[in-house]
């Protein structure tokens, strides 16, 4: 983060970035986040004092999507995905079906994540990237602009997740939805969403 910042605080996108974090950082009702000064010591000492917390800002998943693309871009990254997401998009794309991803990271950084990943570049199965600037992924209101954005009436949209909170929104708001489980079901699964053990069990 300090590297990049050294380099490209002045980058207009940058910028913007900058002063999301600014705002974020006035806002702060948790315990005292670290003074803001704007330089880049403070800027750094702010989004680590962030992601100690998991905190889904959007100012800082807007620059970590710029580190990122900067990391594919040179070939040191590529988008981990299971073997079976290659086989489900192109069996849904081959079904006519459109495929988005709502994710806590930014829209930025999932273009990178499926346009380099393991299985090659996925990016043309994906129709729309959608990331916290739509709004939190607890909230129904979040769902209700994915399926407007997307012109589906919101019962074709099938929305799938390994966040139980997530699906209850996304129910909430009247998409279909599925729990993803890649591992043992801890206490078992919430009775209001099936669940899939990978992609190839859905559509």
């Amino acid at each position: 983060m300090r590297e990049f910042l050294e380099r490209h605080a002045a980058d207009p996108e940058v910028r913007a970035d900058l002063a999301r974090l600014r705002a974020e950082h006035a806002a702060e009702s948790d315990a005292p986040p670290p003074p803001w000064r704007d330089d880049v010591a403070s800027v750094v000492a702010y989004v680590e004092w962030l992601m100690d917390r998991d905190r889904k800002s959007t100012g800082l998943k807007s620059l970590q999507g710029k580190i990122w693309e900067a990391g594919y871009r040179a070939g040191e990254l590529r988008g981990q995905v299971y073997p079976d997401v290659p086989r489900a998009f192109a069996r849904w794309a081959s079904q006519g079906r459109d495929i988005a991803i709502f994710s806590s990271g930014s829209a930025q950084a999932q273009r990178c994540l499926f346009a380099h990943s393991t299985a090659g570049d996925l990016s043309p199965f994906i129709r729309a990237y959608f990331d916290t600037t739509t709004g939190p992924k607890t909230a129904p209101e979040s769902y209700r602009r994915i399926a407007a954005a997307l012109e589906r009436p919101l019962r074709e949209v099938l929305f799938v997740s390994d966040v139980a909170a997530e699906l209850d929104a996304a129910r909430l708001a009247g998409m279909r939805s599925a729990l993803s489980v890649r591992g043992p079901e801890a206490g078992g699964p919430p009775l209001d969403h099936p669940v899939i053990h990978g992609l190839d069990e859905t559509c």
